[in-house]
């Protein structure tokens, strides 16, 4: 009995737990199942949301290289009218009439912002009786009027240009060889100058050579030609900067000079005052002597007179000031 017992009870055990085996196992499934379904759902959700935050990014991304490449084709288009205006002004300079026109006008403009108008004049014939005139004179105070200080300039654009090219390309040969070619022009140039427009008395002993870039003049000055054009054909060379300190130096000189002037003829003006003051004071002495004798006779005149008159009429009877108003019809 005990063993049937025992039997049952196992058979009853085996069954509830095969029962609660079953059970937890469609309890697992339908966990499971369930969690399947929630991490499908999250999956899509999160792919959904990396699709739409990648594409925002992309487009964002794609808007800003659209930005930056108009900017660059703008940049572009900027670079190639800077790369025309380049050739135009490299086709300019290559004229030689142009490139003398370009230092006039540069050379001009120094002028007018510095010198007054009075103070300078353009084709000018320094030398009298020649036809060859200076691009720009400036006006010099002489013993016997006015000295002309010629200025002229000269811009060797070729010689210089090639000198450039061989330094950049480092050929020490070609380098020498242009400067001394650039040392030969400047040469011939400051011969012409001094023989076509210096003439002295009516021109200063020296003459300007202009130079109307800053790179060339520097060229020129670190060559040592200049030294040479001052002694041998009495040239100064100047650049954009130097010619402007040489015009204000030139303009203290004229603010000098009328000051002396119109000193001397402020001490003219002051001795004419003083002798007119001389004069002015003789005339008031004469007419304080006439004063004084106007005064002394009426002084003879009047106090005599009047003492006598005072004592005829002290024996008359004095009236009261109110009557003797009214009796000699005087109006208060």
């Amino acid at each position: 009995m005990m063993e049937t017992r025992l039997k049952n009870l196992e058979d009853s055990n085996a069954t509830r737990m095969d029962s609660v085996r079953g059970a937890l196992v469609q309890g697992l499934n339908t966990i499971r199942a369930d969690n399947n379904k929630k991490l499908d759902e999250i999956r899509g959700t999160v792919e959904e949301k990396l699709q739409d935050t990648l594409q925002q990014r992309i487009n964002d991304s794609f808007k800003t290289v659209s930005a930056q490449l108009e900017q660059v084709y703008k940049g572009l288009g900027e670079m190639q009218n800077l790369a025309a205006d380049v050739g135009s002004l490299k086709q300019v300079l290559s004229g030689v009439k142009t490139r003398g026109i370009l230092g006039e006008v540069q050379l001009g403009a120094i002028l007018e912002q510095i010198l007054a108008p009075g103070q300078y004049a353009c084709n000018v014939a320094t030398v009298p009786g020649s036809t060859n005139r200076v691009e720009y004179a400036i006006k010099m105070p002489g013993q016997n009027g006015t000295v002309w200080l010629p200025i002229d300039a000269k811009f060797p654009g070729d010689t210089y240009a090639h000198l450039q090219a061989a330094q950049e390309r480092g050929d020490a040969a070609a380098v020498a060889a242009m400067r001394k070619a650039l040392n030969n022009v400047l040469r011939a140039e400051a011969r012409d100058i001094h023989d076509k427009y210096i003439e002295v008395p009516y021109t200063t002993s020296f003459g300007i050579l202009f130079l109307p870039f800053e790179g060339l003049y520097a060229e020129v000055v670190s060559s040592g030609v200049t030294e040479l054009l001052q002694r041998d054909y009495q040239i100064t060379v100047a650049g954009p900067s130097t010619m402007a300190a040489l015009l204000n130096a030139l303009q203290m000189g004229f603010r000098t000079l009328a000051i002396q002037k119109r000193s001397g003829e402020v001490w003219t003006i002051l001795g004419a005052v003083k002798t007119e003051f001389e004069k002015f004071g003789a005339g008031l002495q004469q007419m304080q002597r006439h004063l004084n004798q106007t005064g002394s006779d009426l002084e003879e005149l009047i106090g005599p007179r009047s003492r006598a008159i005072t004592r005829k009429l002290e024996s008359v009877q004095q009236l009261d000031p109110d009557t003797a108003t009214e009796l000699l019809g005087i109006e208060e």
